[in-house]
């Protein structure tokens, strides 16, 4: 039997806003795919390239690097021409950059691509989460937020799944040629399936160039605010998922088929987790559901970074992603909620990609600390910090819960 939430997130799936949805959710659920490949593949691509562990992290480094110019490009397109067309291209794009990366052939030209598809994940969000949250019932938004994000879950969830059945044998350069046919059939779907969204269409002001930049401009103080609210969430998120394989091999030893099927459960959890506080923040709030998520996290640090055995290393693991995750359910729709129409798709992402580049030091600093006092140290010292700075800019933000759009 299906619990209430996995019934409502069903029902949610079967009305006309569904394709935007299914759209938003696949294209954030490819992009986490790769992103957690590399996390994954790190150990085998430093001994390829002869690279230590702090080094080859620039990989992971590169990638935010180049998210927040993603963000900026597609979200000012698609505030200006629609979302439809820009997430076509940037799906298409994305395909090309995953067997880019497979053929990689030195550590400098699977940099360059690795920027490449930073572009592509920083600009996929934004237009994403504008065109399915747009499309979704205000009274619904709250569990269709949490199914949107939670593409990000599930992008780990299969890339652990792909690394687990396919890495031994084969290793990791043709794990990225996989995500290239789904990026493709998914720009059909979008062309055939998904169509524009209504509130653009009623909202949208033609503005010449300099009249939109000081539109963007005006709101330079919300932007602030979501910059600095954004670089906690995803300190919380990439503190406790980036190093995390890292972390099992290095103080647990685990081959890298039991890593990825860790990885995995936790990935489940972190998924319902989304579907769980997405459809809580529709009852309770935008804000309350995100700290209430957070202040359940930081009680499971223990349990995550210390546990004593592998039991309650697994279930350590799978509550604090359901947490972490949980929180991020909320986010798509309470940044919709916030930002004005003229600039959804491009304030929410820019800022969340731009939250991005300061969050891409959390691997390196992860790394550089737990020489001195191990992976769990660092780890749990990370989550911690991050959960409560995440929190507070929640509780003093402002909440639009259940706003109509096109007002």
């Amino acid at each position: 039997m299906r619990t209430a939430t996995e019934t409502t997130a069903v029902s949610e799936m079967q009305g006309p806003h569904y394709p935007a949805v299914i759209a938003g959710f696949s294209g954030w659920l490819l992009d986490a795919f790769d992103f957690f490949l590399v996390t994954f593949c790190l150990t085998a691509m430093a001994h390829d390239f002869h690279k230590s562990d702090a080094q080859i992290t620039l990989l992971i480094t590169v990638t935010l690097l180049f998210r927040p110019l993603g963000g900026f490009i597609f979200g000012l397109i698609a505030d200006r021409y629609g979302r439809r067309l820009p997430l076509m291209i940037n799906i298409g794009v994305f395909a090309v950059a995953e067997i880019l990366t497979g053929l990689a052939p030195n550590f400098t030209v699977l940099i360059i691509v690795r920027g490449l598809f930073g572009i592509v994940m920083g600009g996929n969000w934004g237009v994403g989460a504008s065109l399915a949250m747009e499309g979704a019932p205000k009274g619904r938004r709250g569990v269709l937020s949490g199914l949107l994000q939670e593409g990000y879950a599930a992008g780990n969830v299969l890339a652990a799944a792909c690394y687990f059945a396919l890495y031994e044998r084969f290793g990791w350069r043709p794990l990225f040629f996989i995500g290239s046919l789904p990026a493709v059939a998914l720009v059909l779907f979008i062309r055939f399936r998904v169509h524009e969204s209504t509130v653009w269409k009623k909202t949208r002001t033609r503005l010449s160039g300099s009249a939109q930049a000081r539109e963007i401009l005006s709101h330079w103080k919300l932007f602030l605010y979501l910059l600095i609210f954004m670089t906690a969430m995803l300190y919380a998120s990439h503190g406790t998922q980036d190093m995390y394989p890292t972390f099992l091999q290095r103080d647990w030893h685990f081959t890298p088929a039991r890593r990825a099927a860790i990885t995995a459960l936790t990935g489940i959890g972190g998924l319902i987790g989304g579907l769980v506080f997405g459809h809580l923040s529709g009852l309770w709030g935008r804000k309350k559901a995100i700290i209430t998520a957070f202040i359940l996290a930081a009680l499971t640090i223990p349990l995550w970074a210390f546990a004593p055995n592998q039991a309650l290393l697994i279930t350590g693991g799978v509550l604090i992603q359901f947490m972490v995750q949980g929180a991020w359910g909320v986010i798509p729709a309470h940044l919709a909620e916030l930002s004005p129409n003229s600039v959804r798709a491009l304030l929410p992402g820019f800022a969340y990609q731009t939250a991005g580049v300061i969050a891409s030091s959390a691997p390196f600093i992860e790394t550089l600390y737990s020489q001195k006092t191990g992976y769990a140290t660092a780890l749990a010292l990370t989550a911690l910090g991050a959960f409560a700075l995440a929190s507070i800019m929640a509780y003093v933000g402002r909440e639009r819960h259940g706003t109509e759009f096109t007002s």
